[in-house]
């Protein structure tokens, strides 16, 4: 596979080689696919959260919060369970 820069990236990528924090134009092609596919991980749990956070909301076991409002009486909720239990 072939890719193809802009003059911007490849001066980029041959600064980050002659400073040695690369070695090749195919390490930093290695590693921009490593960051692309840690940051398509981290997408696709973040959506797998809302999507279970939405659900629960729907079966009835979540709690929405929209406002400063509801995030303040969250909170309290929170802080008068936690000194039931201490």
């Amino acid at each position: 596979m072939e890719a193809q820069f802009s003059p911007d990236q490849r001066a980029f990528i041959q600064q980050a080689i002659q400073s040695g924090r690369i070695a090749t134009e195919q390490d930093a092609m290695r590693d921009a696919l490593q960051l692309w596919e840690e940051r398509e991980r981290k997408r696709a749990e973040i959506l797998f959260a809302l999507e279970q956070a939405e659900n629960s909301i729907q079966s009835g076991n979540g709690r929405l919060i929209t406002n400063a409002d509801d995030a303040q009486r969250f909170l309290a909720d929170i802080s008068a369970k936690l000194k039931i239990t201490e």
